[in-house]
């Protein structure tokens, strides 16, 4: 259940600033106390014409070149490219491509760096038990501050560097527990505030870029990187922590609750934890499941975790065959020493009942990167939403509306 102290009176909010919806869109275990992409771009390479040479040298030259991009980053591919393609001689137009396409890449992240930067701000934190520092995105321009619960948990104290130079001081709006994310205020205006993703969509290799104050000394840091996995669950000092974003960009401790973008400049996530048994391996929280609470901070409502009241197996093939269920992937009400369905709960509301397999929400299939929990956690408590659920050999479809998580 999500702890929500004393709303802030606030001027008028801005909304938060969305990245527009596309058609089609390619898509923590330390907590944290507080270059360039490395996925391979290849150049949109013209095929020759029949009166072009055709030497063996380019195309063995292209090849190692990708590879060393994908083995060393685009660092090591633009190495790649004046060592391997230096030499090539009558092949100007595919050496020039390849080398405009790495330019343009290490351009989209100066870019990035350049407009995102300013909503990065460095959270000073003063608690009891000591000082620490961590990040923080501004997600609106009139002062709203998302970060990670444990950079501000019991905090006396809360000071906003802004990039610009001007400090505030920072009050916690409210915490939730389930997530490790907690939403700050300061009394200000005409911010500049970061856009938002959408990351239900993200791709295994597609650009991240962290962005952070890494030891809380190295303030504005600018690290980029791959997503590198999705779906992590993860053991922190907090509790377990599900359907993390993983990166190789660097992270460090300072950087939590700081901003995982995208190649376009939209935040997908808030960096949030780091594997301290190895390097390269960073996790966030993705943002769209942040975005019901910061979406609650702006209407001024103490921040809340939708319930339907079911318990549930996660479906496998394994436990699929064990129990002679025709799917493998799904959520499964099995009927236990308590039933699968909470009496009065809004899923008894909505005629769930034992045995059922929810098997889609608002028709995103549930799967190992899409667990239902994952899935509920992206709306807010009053919503409905419909799920398709398998009973016996039909699918039927079943709308609840969502109710508040209770504290157990």
């Amino acid at each position: 259940m999500s702890e929500t102290r004393k709303p802030i009176s606030r001027r008028s909010a801005r909304p938060i600033r969305f990245e527009p919806e596309r058609s089609e869109w390619q898509p923590w275990l330390e907590n944290l106390d507080d270059g360039v992409p490395k996925a391979s771009a290849v150049a949109d390479v013209q095929e020759p014409s029949a009166t072009e040479p055709r030497t063996g040298l380019t195309g063995r030259a292209t090849a190692g070149l990708l590879a060393l991009s994908i083995i060393f980053g685009a660092a090591g591919g633009a190495g790649a490219t004046y060592f391997v393609l230096g030499g090539a001689q009558g092949n100007g137009d595919i050496v020039t491509q390849i080398r405009q396409t790495l330019t343009s890449e290490q351009s989209a992240i100066v870019n990035v760096a350049e407009r995102v930067s300013p909503a990065i701000v460095t959270l000073e934190v003063t608690a009891v038990a000591g000082e620490s520092v961590g990040s923080g995105v501004i997600y609106s321009a009139d002062g709203w501050i998302v970060t990670n619960r444990h950079v501000v948990e019991d905090a006396t104290s809360i000071t906003v560097n802004l990039k610009d130079g001007r400090d505030f001081i920072g009050t916690i709006y409210g915490i939730d527990t389930l997530t490790d994310l907690a939403i700050v205020k300061v009394e200000a205006t005409d911010l500049s505030a970061a856009t938002l993703g959408r990351s239900r969509d993200i791709q295994v290799g597609q650009t991240a870029i962290a962005m952070g104050s890494p030891l809380g000394v190295y303030t504005n840091s600018v690290t980029a990187g791959i997503i590198s996995a999705l779906g992590r669950q993860i053991t922190t000092e907090s509790g377990r922590l599900d359907g993390l974003l993983q990166t190789d960009a660097a992270i460090n401790p300072g950087n939590s609750g700081g901003a995982l973008v995208d190649s376009s400049g939209a935040v997908i996530g808030i960096n949030t934890a780091i594997s301290n048994e190895g390097a390269g391996i960073g996790f966030a929280i993705p943002i769209d499941i942040a975005r019901p609470i910061m979406e609650q901070a702006l209407a001024g409502v103490p921040l809340s975790r939708p319930w339907i009241g079911i318990r549930y197996a996660s479906l496998d093939r394994r436990s699929a065959a064990q129990n002679n269920l025709p799917v493998f992937q799904g959520a499964w009400l099995s009927p236990g020493t308590e039933p699968a369905v909470v009496p009065g709960s809004p899923a008894e509301a909505a005629g769930f009942a034992d045995g059922d397999i929810v098997v889609k929400v608002e028709g995103v299939a549930i799967d190992e990167l899409h667990p239902l929990q994952d899935l509920l956690v992206q709306y807010s408590p009053g919503t409905t939403i419909v799920l398709d659920v398998l009973r016996g050999e039909s699918v039927i479809q079943l709308s609840v509306t969502l109710g508040t998580r209770p504290n157990q």
